[in-house]
C-alpha cells in the first residue's frame, strides 16, 4: 500500500475509529506503530497490532477494551503494557516510554517517556514508522527516520547508532539478519560491521530467543540469505558453530571435495521452494552435519563420508537439546530424514531388488513423501542434464515405492501377528524369544519370502519357532 491507501484503509475499519474515539476522549495521542504498519505498507498480512499512546497505557487499555466488549484483556503493570484479543487481531497497548540498559543485561530500565523517545528505542527505521491514529491528522504516517525510504530501497538501518542499537540489545544483530532473510532486505554496510563487531554480545540472550530468531530465518523464502550474514558476521560461529564445521574445502593430490556448507545452504534453499515445514528444513540443515567428522582421503577413492548418516543422526539429539529444540517427535523426524537421506540414492539404479524398496518403505513409513522431497533437494549439481537425469531416477524411485506400498501395504505397518499373540500361542513370557520371533516374522515380509498377511505370518511363526524348539500350545 501506499500513503494515500494506508489512509483510506484505515479509515474503512472500526478498530482504528473506536481507538481514537476513547483516545480524544483521554486527552492522549495514539498511533499505530512498528510491524504491523511496516507489514501494511509491504502488502503483508499482519495479525498484531501494537498501539502507542502517549501516557495512560494501561488506563487506556481497560477503556479500549470496554469500548469494544474485548473480554480477553490482560494487563501487565510491572512492564506498563496491556494486550486483548479482538477479532483475529492481538493488540498490544503500551504507553510512551524510554529505555537505558546495562552492559550485562538486555532487559532495560524502562521509564515513561515522550513519543519521540518511543521512536528512538525501536531497533530499525522500518519499524519506527507510525500511523496517526488522532482526529487532527487521522490516517497519516508518521516518518521521523525516514523508514519510508528505507522500505522503498529494501535497507535496514538503526534509528540511532548501529553499535550503541545493537550493544544495548544483542537481539536485535538476530533480528536485522531475520528481517534481512524473510523480507529479501539489505542491511546497511555500517550496521553489518556493528552486529560482526557487538557479536560476542550475544551471550546475553538466552537460547530461547535466539533459536526463536533462528526459526523465523529458517522459515523465510530463501534461508540461504539469513545464514550467510549469520555467517560473514561471525554470529553463526557463537551460535551454531557446528555447522561453521561444514564450510570449507581441502585437496589432496590435486582432489578436492565441495564445500558442504554451500552445498547445505542450497540443499535447505531447495527444500523451501518445495515445503513450509520447520522440521523438513532443519533435516536439511542437519542433512549432512557429520560430513567433517567422517571426512577421510582415500587414495583409490579421493574424499569419502562414510557413515555421515548414521553418525549425523546420533548427532540431531545433542544439537536439538543445545539449541533448545523441541526433544519429542519433530526431533525424530529430523533424526530420521538425517538417517535416510542416502536411502533412495541407492535404490535409484536399474536393477533393485524389491525388498530394498521394501524396507525403504518400512523405515521411512508416513514420512516417505518428505525423504523424496529431500532427496530431491540435495541434487545440487550445476549441469543441468545431471540434475534431469537424478530427478527422473528419484521419480522412479517413487513409482517403485508406490507399487510396494499398493502391494505390500508397508506404511504404518502393524505386524500380522503381534508380541501378545505369539506369547499366547506359545505359553511364554515376555523375553527374548518373543523378540526374535517378531523381528523374523518382520523380515521375512520384508525380503518378499512371505506375504504381508496373517496366514503366511502364522505358517512362517511356527516354522521359526519349531526350530528353536518351541511348540504352540493353543492353535487358532
Amino acid at each position: 500500500m501506499n500513503t494515500h491507501e494506508i489512509k483510506l484503509f484505515v479509515d474503512s475499519q472500526p478498530i482504528f475509529q473506536t481507538i481514537s474515539k476513547v483516545a480524544t476522549a483521554m486527552n492522549i495521542e495514539a498511533f499505530a506503530v512498528g510491524g504491523y504498519v511496516r507489514d501494511l505498507l509491504l502488502d503483508r498480512e499482519s495479525k498484531d497490532l501494537d498501539i502507542v499512546v502517549s501516557s495512560k497505557g494501561l488506563e487506556f487499555a481497560e477503556q479500549l477494551s470496554k469500548e469494544l466488549g474485548a473480554t480477553d484483556v490482560r494487563l501487565f503493570k510491572n512492564f506498563g503494557t496491556a494486550q486483548l484479543i479482538y477479532g483475529d487481531l492481538e493488540i498490544e497497548i503500551v504507553g510512551a516510554r524510554k529505555e537505558s540498559y546495562r552492559s550485562h543485561s538486555r532487559n532495560p530500565k524502562v521509564e515513561n517517556g515522550t513519543l519521540q523517545e518511543d521512536r528512538e528505542r525501536r531497533d530499525f527505521t522500518i519499524n519506527t514508522l507510525s500511523i496517526s491514529l488522532n482526529s487532527k491528522n487521522f490516517g497519516e504516517i508518521i516518518d521521523p527516520f525516514n523508514g519510508l525510504n528505507d522500505l522503498e530501497n529494501k535497507r535496514i538501518i538503526t534509528p540511532l547508532d548501529p553499535a550503541t542499537t545493537y550493544s544495548d540489545d544483542p537481539l536485535r544483530m538476530m533480528r536485522a539478519i531475520r528481517f534481512a532473510s524473510q523480507l529479501g532486505f539489505q542491511i546497511e554496510e555500517t550496521s553489518l560491521k556493528a552486529i560482526e563487531s557487538q557479536r560476542d554480545r550475544i551471550s546475553i540472550i538466552s537460547q530461547e530467543r535466539i533459536t526463536d530468531e533462528l526459526s523465523k530465518i529458517i522459515s523465510s523464502p530463501k534461508p540461504s540469505i539469513g545464514f550467510k550474514l549469520l555467517f560473514n558476521t561471525k554470529l553463526l560461529h557463537l551460535i551454531f558453530p557446528k555447522m561453521v564445521e561444514l564450510f570449507g574445502v581441502d585437496t589432496r593430490n590435486g582432489v578436492s571435495h565441495k564445500d558442504n556448507f554451500y552445498h547445505t545452504l542450497q540443499v535447505l534453499d531447495n527444500v523451501a521452494d518445495r515445503s513450509d515445514n520447520l522440521w523438513l528444513r532443519w533435516g536439511a540443515i542437519l542433512h549432512d552435519i557429520a560430513k567433517p567428522d567422517t571426512k577421510r582421503f582415500e587414495k583409490n577413492h579421493g574424499w569419502t563420508f562414510h557413515g555421515h548418516e548414521d553418525k549425523g543422526a546420533r548427532m540431531v539429539p545433542k544439537i536439538f537439546k543445545r539449541l533448545k529444540l523441541p526433544l519429542d517427535g519433530k526431533m525424530r523426524f529430523v533424526q530420521k530424514m538425517v538417517k535416510l537421506h542416502l536411502r533412495p540414492i541407492a535404490l535409484s539404479g536399474d536393477n533393485v531388488s524389491d525388498s530394498g524398496v521394501r524396507r525403504l518403505v518400512f523405515d521411512a513409513g508416513e514420512d516417505l513423501e518428505s525423504l523424496m522431497t529431500l532427496c530431491e533437494s540435495d541434487i545440487t549439481s550445476k549441469n543441468e542434464r545431471k540434475v534431469v537425469r537424478f530427478l527422473q531416477n528419484f521419480e522412479r524411485v517413487r513409482s517403485k515405492c508406490r507399487e510396494v506400498e499398493e502391494k505390500d501395504r508397508l506404511r504404518n505397518w502393524e505386524p500380522p501377528i503381534g508380541g501378545a499373540e505369539i506369547m499366547d500361542i506359545f505359553e511364554l513370557q515376555p523375553g527374548r524369544e518373543v523378540g526374535v520371533l517378531k523381528t523374523a516374522i518382520r523380515e521375512a515380509i520384508l525380503d518378499g519370502k512371505i506375504d504381508n498377511n496373517y496366514d503366511e505370518a502364522y505358517g512362517f511363526l511356527l516354522a521359526q519357532a519349531y526350530e528353536m524348539g518351541l511348540h504352540p500350545k493353543k492353535t487358532k
